[in-house]
């Protein structure tokens, strides 16, 4: 049940992710995108920290404390500026599949680094699931501006980080607890961005802000950061580095839902088996673990 909690837990963090880019894509235009990374970490450590403190959580050990912080820098502050650039040269459909290469890279670089098993039914959940997001996304694949070559790779540097962000903090995760390890590595990563805004007079146009701006930004705190990686860091606590990772297939298909109930954009076929592809891959690669388990508790009873 604790693995299949932590999936459920990934799935909902990646599908709150997608609900998100509504919030971004409204914020962007109002203000610099690395402003916007700012607000969510900032708002989303205010939530977490009281919370944090007052269910007595454990903090990261004085010896983890140094790996908590670099984690948090690289995916609270590099992941989110590699992503907002990468937007500049591609389009969010071609960045959403580059993205969508997170479990592949967290399958093959677990393998490599011990962290989890390669196996057959992982790589083929992976691999449908990714085809899914590419048939999701068919119907905008097509059209691309000159050099989104560069917001492609820009975007697989982003997905890099995150996977070794999954890989590296599971371990800490389980030393700690998942809303005291998030809250000390969102505050390293908001530090950071808020420094560089800063110093780039990022929050001049704050000053322009209704109503409307606000509620934006505290969505993109309250759900788009403190909901979405507390679910984040659970997920790890819980599951293996690949099953996390897989959800995030699931992040381009809320956003394409929320943006045909909000936008009025159109729904097409390619959509719906898309969000099949999707969920059936994600059902073969999180499946593995617990057949191998029957196996294995089978063998060891006595006969």
């Amino acid at each position: 049940m604790g693995e299949i909690f932590g999936v459920f837990a990934a799935v909902l963090s990646s599908a709150l992710g997608g609900t998100s880019i509504g919030a971004t894509r409204y914020l962007v235009g109002s203000i610099d995108p690395l402003a916007i990374g700012s607000f969510r970490f900032s708002i989303g450590l205010l939530l977490l920290l009281p919370l944090a403190l007052l269910r007595g959580d454990r903090w990261p050990t004085r010896g983890d404390r140094a790996a908590a912080v670099a984690l948090g820098i690289l995916f609270f502050a590099l992941f989110p500026i590699l992503f907002n650039a990468s937007l500049i040269f591609t389009t969010a459909a071609r960045g959403a599949l580059a993205l969508s290469t997170l479990p592949l890279l967290s399958l093959v670089i677990g393998a490599a680094l011990g962290a989890e098993a390669l196996t057959w039914r992982k790589s083929v959940g992976v691999v449908i699931a990714t085809l899914g997001v590419a048939v999701a996304l068919l119907s905008d694949l097509t059209s691309a501006p000159s050099g989104a070559w560069r917001g492609d790779l820009l975007m697989m540097a982003a997905a890099l980080c995150m996977a070794f962000y999954g890989i590296w903090s599971k371990p800490l995760i389980r030393r700690s607890s998942p809303i005291a390890f998030t809250t000390m590595s969102m505050a390293a990563g908001a530090a950071c961005l808020v420094l560089l805004s800063s110093i780039r007079g990022s929050f001049a146009p704050v000053a322009g802000w209704g109503a409307p701006q606000w509620l934006a930004a505290f969505y993109l705190g309250a759900f788009g950061a403190a909901l979405t990686f507390y679910l984040w860091a659970l997920a790890l606590e819980r599951t293996t580095p690949t099953r996390v990772a897989i959800s995030v297939t699931v992040n381009p298909i809320t956003a394409s839902l929320v943006g045909a109930w909000l936008l009025n954009e159109p729904l097409r076929w390619n959509l719906a088996a898309g969000i099949v592809a999707v969920f059936a891959g994600i059902w073969i690669a999180t499946t593995t673990r617990r057949r191998a388990e029957g196996a294995s508790a089978s063998a060891s009873r006595p006969t």
